[in-house]
């Protein structure tokens, strides 16, 4: 393909998909006096470039080298030495709703993705459900002959739509892509990943002892499907999503990547920042005038820590920082792949260096457990101390603590989710197209935002935004081409933009910025209220890069026009409900898979039921439940995963090894295991579990008892129960596929006896399923004070 200007083909259909053509042959009696003529298909406007949008996760403006930061990034120093930087790019603060934004060009309140599925609502902004009149790029790519694909990570089919009942009109594969090949989550395991190939479960071919990671393997698949589709069509262009879970929790590498950084960061997070902002000024990524923002009251003096905090805190981030390295190298596999295409110099690369700003969802101190803090429980140094060897490995979840994602935000205020100051929602970006850009090492700088970037490949391939799309009348797309700026650099960005995240709000408008702070992201388990009572501060970014000097008390009248301007964007862009409820809001009840009764308490799954999320599966925290599995048994022979939920993080597994029915409760690393003393003969059985739950609030304790036949084998006590999620992991029927509940055996280590059916009968629960959001903060910090 050759790359021609820019502009939609007069052909660009304002309808998709396009019905039938006419047929263009003739028809006699025969085939004789006939002439026949093959109906066209869809092809894309000539010399469209091919289109490789990436999207890290989690990650600060101040983390990597090409933008100052101490993390090398080499690939990415490469990419941005051959096209350009941007400096003033903005996401929404969050994974799902910045990703809602990027793939459909309008705010993420309008796609239903107001906030994350795991904290869905039913209000429609907040249902976490793209509806049908905000169709995905990839849906018009394709209708406009593109091959369209996605890779990696996806945070935007709610995950009680991901089960074998559907429906699947908003997987991936049914936005628009004609191949995915990833997870349906916030997050995976990078060693044991709950993976799917379009709507089919699929399990990796080796494990991690045989050097399985989830991001080398993505990146291979990436590659291969590339290489195949331009082997087969090399005219066909293609538009590729390319998601990692990285650099998202859990920071999964191995010790050789990890230890590269030995000892980088002991000079603490104050001097990290102080380090990068003077890259940052000499780079030209920040203007010369920029200040650095002094360190928040919430972020602890370095020099006040213990040695013992320091060496956690080091090594955590030092792990991170190995993860980040690590996945630097593979996205380079997938640059450098893209450069020996035929039509290499005719791919359009944007790389978007994080859906939000780097996070604090680690806590105070870090964590080798991250699910376990989003769940409001934090751990102990001394806790985290004693599991250190393991770090990085595939027996933890690892985050590091809040005050490096503070300073990976450099030089701004906050951090993740904080969407109304800039280190939640300013991300670097870099765009290389090598037949229409020329490098400029000065960074382009219009004020851009994730809605920006769907009108922008439009406007690239020659398409434009169609009126209706499977007969649904489409919304209006909210951002504007960028693609003028590859080649002008006065090109002028956004004139306003809203952004709001769990009550953290703020508005943008004419180089002036209003914010409000409500929530802290890594307290889950308070929900602060009184929105009316949020200070709001004033920035005028034109002269303020960094939002440093806080005009509020300067300028009342200004203030309050932006707060104005805010509220009248809020009611535009449906942001209205403000929620600002953490776990409470995660209790709430999802719906259930379709055909289902949300009031079921009793159910029967037959071998082969896998994958189920949890939000579909039975619901066995927080109330009493009982298991029967009728099996055929192979005496001493058998072995395998009866019933498995959850993983790593927490969960449960009812299995068999050497014949010896086994139990085990997984609450957080804390395992509570009941086993047989005895293998089980050869013949039918029925193994069961009790699960007696004490009651009188949530994450309370519960005596377990193993049965066979009816008859006690075996019995043991939880001191403590999950209250909230498991995890990422789901539920399943004769394996324990993706991460493991237990290191007792390796996944998914199928039953190799025959499984009948498996009846689980649950109890009521004291707390109404439709009041499970009003748990009271104080029962949340009680079950945190047992920790």
């Amino acid at each position: 393909m050759t790359a021609t200007s820019s502009g939609p083909s007069p052909e660009t259909p304002s309808a998709i998909p396009q019905p039938p053509p006419p047929f263009e042959g003739t028809i006699g009696r025969t085939y004789v006096e006939s002439e026949a003529a093959w109906p066209r298909i869809p092809t894309a406007p000539e010399g469209a470039p091919n289109i490789v949008v990436i999207l890290l996760d989690d990650v600060g403006f101040g983390q990597t080298s090409t933008f100052g930061g101490l993390i090398p990034t080499p690939n990415l120093d490469k990419l941005a030495s051959e096209g350009l930087r941007y400096n003033r790019f903005h996401t929404t603060a969050i994974c799902g709703p910045s990703r809602a934004a990027l793939l459909t060009g309008r705010n993420h309140h309008d796609t239903g993705n107001g906030f994350l599925m795991e904290w869905a609502t039913g209000f429609p902004s907040y249902t976490t459900m793209i509806p049908r009149t905000t169709a995905t790029v990839a849906e018009v790519l394709k209708d406009n002959g593109y091959s369209t694909w996605w890779f990696g990570k996806n945070h935007n089919t709610p995950d009680w739509e991901t089960s074998v009942a559907g429906p699947f009109d908003r997987w991936p594969t049914g936005m628009g892509f004609e191949y995915f090949y990833g997870f349906n989550a916030g997050e995976t395991h990078q060693y044991y990943p709950v993976l799917f190939e379009n709507t089919t479960p699929v399990e990796p071919d080796k494990g991690p002892d045989e050097g399985y990671h989830f991001m080398t393997d993505m990146t291979d698949r990436a590659i291969s499907r590339m290489r195949y589709a331009t082997s087969v069509a090399p005219d066909k262009p293609f538009f590729m999503y390319f998601a990692p879970g990285a650099m998202h929790a859990p920071h999964h590498v191995t010790k050789e990547w990890r230890d590269r950084f030995t000892g980088a960061f002991d000079m603490g997070w104050e001097k990290y920042r102080d380090v990068v902002f003077a890259n940052q000024k000499r780079m030209g990524i920040v203007p010369p005038d920029a200040e650095l923002t002094p360190r928040p009251d919430w972020v602890a003096e370095w020099d006040s820590l213990s040695e013992q905090q320091k060496r956690v805190y080091c090594a955590l981030f030092e792990n991170y920082a190995g993860y980040f390295a690590f996945t630097d190298h593979e996205v380079g596999r997938l640059l450098d792949a893209i450069k020996e295409l035929p039509d290499a110099e005719n791919t359009l690369v944007l790389y978007i260096v994080g859906d939000n700003g780097a996070s604090s969802e680690g806590g105070p101190d870090g964590t080798l457990d991250e699910i376990k803090n989003l769940s409001g429980i934090l751990p102990s140094i001394e806790e985290i101390l004693a599991d250190l060897d393991k770090l990085g490995g595939p027996e933890t979840e690892p985050h590091y603590p809040l005050g490096w994602a503070w300073a990976g935000n450099t030089p701004f205020q906050w951090v993740k989710q904080v969407a109304s100051h800039l280190g939640g929602s300013r991300n670097p970006m870099v765009v290389s197209w090598p037949a229409r850009v020329s490098h400029d090492p000065v960074p382009r700088d219009p004020f851009l935002h994730l809605v920006d970037v769907a009108p922008t490949l439009y406007e690239a391939a020659g398409v434009t935004m169609p009126d209706t799309v499977n007969g649904i009348e489409q919304m209006p797309l909210a951002g504007r081409s960028f693609l003028p700026s590859l080649t002008d650099p006065g090109f002028e960005g956004r004139g306003e933009q809203y952004f709001e995240i769990l009550s953290n709000r703020s508005i943008y408008s004419d180089g002036w910025k209003a914010n409000a702070q409500h929530t802290l992201p890594w307290r889950q388990d308070i929900a602060p209220g009184n929105w009316d009572q949020d200070r709001w501060e004033l920035y005028h970014l034109e002269q303020d890069f960094s939002e440093a000097k806080d005009l509020a008390e300067a300028m009342p009248e200004k203030l309050e026009e932006m707060k104005h301007r805010f509220d009248e964007a809020a009611e535009k862009y449906h942001v209205y409900p403000l929620d600002d409820r953490g776990v409470a809001r995660a209790l709430i009840p999802k719906p259930t898979a379709p055909g289902s009764d949300p009031e079921a308490l009793d159910f029967t799954f037959y071998a082969g039921a896998t994958r189920l999320p949890e939000t579909a599966a039975p619901s066995m925290k927080n109330r009493s439940w009982k298991l029967a599995a009728r099996v055929t048994m192979e005496g001493a022979a058998t072995n395998g995963v009866i019933m498995a939920i959850g993983g790593v993080a927490g969960g449960m597994s009812l299995y068999l090894k050497d014949g010896v029915p086994i139990f085990d409760y997984n609450y957080y690393g804390e395992h509570t295991t009941v086993r047989a003393a005895q293998p089980l003969p050869a013949g039918d059985a029925v193994v069961g579990v009790e699960f007696a739950y004490d009651g009188g609030g949530i994450g309370k304790g519960a005596d377990v008892t193993l049965t066979v036949d009816g008859a006690p084998v075996g019995s043991g006590r939880a001191e403590r129960t999950v209250f909230a999620r498991f995890g990422v992991d789901t539920f399943g029927i004769g394996e324990d596929t993706g991460q493991p509940v237990t290191t007792d055996y390796r996944p998914p280590f199928r039953f190799t006896g025959t499984i009948d059916r498996v009846d689980i009968q649950l109890e009521p629960v004291e707390l109404a399923p439709h009041d499970a959001a009003k748990v009271h903060e104080t029962e949340l910090r009680a079950v945190q004070r047992r920790e």
